[in-house]
């Protein structure tokens, strides 16, 4: 009820996913000064992965030109730049900021409206994260951007079809081998998921991509024929 949220909101005020301060002006997501600090990716970007281009004859990131990858294509919203790393981090990780997820979620929309349209998903999965972190957290952070994808886009969110079964390092911390390694046998894709013909991975943050491929390659071994995702934040192609 509205008397709740405002109440909510008395005595808990919005905190901006930039500066972490109470927003200004009231009834916004993000502070009117903080907005266009956020670097938000246009073009030119990879045709695969969605990476901001530097190069702009290019088609793709040097990731993509040089490996093959299962999943069909990706969009993404913001650069995983200092001031996105800062955000995500408080999203995450202690001090938790759950309501940052509404304004990240109002820009993915934006952003992959079009492309929603034309993938026509029959589900989106967010990343899953392992039960000892979701204990710790208290919830996924993926999931609470595909809820809020779903509700726009009115496509039913799957959280029954791939589960972590290991509890890995934070693909940040390592290098590119050790990524691979790192997930190998991390996830469990349930046999049912070949009713899903296409989905749409959902993620906080493209980095090299071994998530989101090793997903895709195992969802493909499993029935599904496309695989999408939509992902907050994406660091730089070159």
């Amino acid at each position: 009820m509205r008397w709740k949220e405002l109440l909510l909101d008395f005595f808990f005020p919005r905190r901006c996913p930039v500066c972490d301060q109470i927003v200004t002006p009231y009834g916004e997501k993000i502070c009117k000064k903080c907005r266009p600090l956020l670097k938000r990716i246009g073009e030119p970007k990879c045709k695969k992965c969605g990476k901001p281009l530097e190069n702009e004859t290019a088609e793709y990131c040097y990731d993509c030109s040089r490996k093959t990858y299962h999943y069909e294509s990706g969009v993404a919203v913001f650069v995983y730049d200092t001031r996105m790393k800062g955000s995500i981090a408080r999203y995450k990780y202690p001090p938790f900021r759950r309501e940052y997820a509404k304004y990240y979620v109002e820009e993915m929309i934006h952003a992959s409206r079009m492309q929603m349209q034309r993938w026509k998903p029959d589900a989106l999965i967010p990343v899953p994260i392992h039960k000892s972190r979701l204990a710790f957290r208290g919830f996924n952070q993926a999931e609470l951007l595909a809820r809020g994808l779903s509700k726009e886009f009115q496509i039913p969110v799957r959280t029954d079809l791939v589960y972590r079964i290991k509890k890995t390092i934070p693909q940040k911390e390592l290098n590119e081998k050790e990524r691979k390694n790192n997930l190998k046998t991390a996830f469990h894709v349930m046999p049912n998921t070949i009713e899903c013909k296409t989905v749409v991975l959902v993620d906080d943050i493209y980095t090299t991509g071994s998530t989101m491929e090793t997903l895709a390659k195992a969802l493909k071994a499993n029935g599904v024929d496309r695989v999408y995702f939509v992902c907050l934040a994406i660091g730089r192609g070159y």
